[in-house]
């Protein structure tokens, strides 16, 4: 054998041994690789709400702080917080002993002005005999010039002391009826059917009334609420009239299935609440203007007929920006490349083999995304992986 024959032969040894060890090291690598679990399930068609969450409390659509027009001391208060009225029912009695004597004083006043009034109308007939005597008089000229100018000016001012009278009686009658309306609000009655929800008063208390109206309790109507909502500013823009909410309450969360009150968005103020001014003339405490998360309040209302419903109750409120149904879906947590606006996911083929496809979402929940292209009814979707022992690849479905 040649030499160069001999060197074929011992390179082609060497080369089947290369290739047997690496074979080797490749079936050992596959025997002893990492198994590796993947959490797998099946595309298929559902409904998907984009919201934006917010914290809402519940207020009375209607209601009435019902204050005292009156000074004096409350002598009996007929109801409670809690209490169920109707309209024209009696909330408060009020001392009446200074309006009534003010009353009485009018009524008084009234009557002499009115007696006043009859004794000047009696003066007057006799002015108006004495004028027209002294008028016959003067045709016979049988008085003096003088009498007769006496006795007309006389005349005029009878007529003239009788306009007076009755001007002071209109305005005694006026004055007597604010003092009489006065005297009725020493009684209080329910401006409206509703539930007494607060009472900020006591019996025995004494009201002032000469500066502002004391407020003394509130009726409000339970069976509609309105829920005012706080928005963040960096989600208000998109939020507007009209769009659908729902919302469930802090207490339906102890229940197995939270109940939740759906309802449609009646306004969006177009002004933040202004905060009270600090000691610092800035508001909220002194933080500037520019460093304050800013929300904006949203009201829808929903009606509340068992009074499951209850004021100051928060709220955890969704409003419906956007929304789906029976359309193909993919979990937010499957898909990669949601950062770079480029959105992929992995399927698993009938072979076992793994697929990278890129996708185009539309509608998004806070979970769930609309697949628009690039996913069909029925494919198998992984979820995630996790590493287990020793074995070959397992799938959990």
């Amino acid at each position: 054998m040649s030499r160069l024959s001999r060197f074929a032969t011992a390179n082609r040894g060497r080369l089947l041994i290369a290739g047997g060890l690496a074979l080797a090291v490749a079936l050992l690598w596959w025997v002893k690789r990492p198994a590796v679990d993947y959490e797998v399930t099946t595309v298929a068609r559902g409904d998907i709400e984009a919201t934006v969450t917010a914290i809402g409390t519940l207020q009375p659509r209607r209601y009435v702080d019902v204050g005292a027009q009156v000074s004096g001391q409350i002598l009996k208060l007929h109801v409670q917080p809690g209490s169920r009225v109707d309209k024209g029912d009696p909330l408060v009695d009020i001392d009446p002993s200074v309006q009534r004597a003010t009353v009485d004083a009018g009524r008084a006043a009234l009557a002499g002005l009115r007696a006043q009034l009859a004794e000047q109308q009696a003066q007057r007939i006799l002015a108006q005999q004495q004028n027209e005597r002294q008028q016959q008089l003067a045709l016979a000229d049988a008085t003096k010039r003088e009498d007769v100018q006496t006795a007309a000016a006389n005349l005029a001012a009878a007529f003239a002391r009788i306009d007076q009278l009755k001007a002071q009686i209109e305005q005694t009658q006026a004055t007597l009826k604010a003092d009489e309306a006065r005297l009725g609000y020493t009684r209080i009655f329910a401006p409206m059917a509703g539930t007494v929800v607060a009472v900020e008063a006591r019996e025995g208390q004494t009201l002032n009334a000469t500066y502002q109206t004391p407020n003394v309790l509130r009726i409000a109507d339970l069976s509609g609420m309105t829920v005012w909502t706080d928005v963040s500013e960096a989600d208000i823009a998109q939020v507007k009239a009209e769009l659908p909410v729902w919302f469930t309450t802090l207490g339906g969360h102890n229940e197995a299935r939270p109940r939740r009150w759906e309802s449609r968005i009646r306004q969006v103020l177009p002004a933040p609440p202004t905060a009270p001014a600090t000691a610092g003339g800035q508001a909220g405490g002194g933080q500037p203007q520019g460093m304050k998360a800013v929300n904006y309040t949203v009201l829808f209302d929903v009606d509340n007929p068992d009074g499951a419903l209850m004021p100051q109750m928060t709220a955890q409120v969704s409003i419906v920006t956007a929304a789906t149904r029976n359309v193909i879906s993919v979990p937010l947590a499957a898909v990669d490349g949601l950062g770079e606006e480029k959105p992929t996911v992995r399927l698993l083929g009938r072979d076992g083999d793994i697929e990278v496809r890129p996708l185009t979402l539309g509608v998004r929940s806070r979970h769930l995304a609309e697949v628009t292209a690039g996913l069909s009814e029925g494919e198998r979707l992984i979820l995630g992986e996790k590493a287990v022992a020793s074995g070959p690849r397992r799938f959990t479905w």
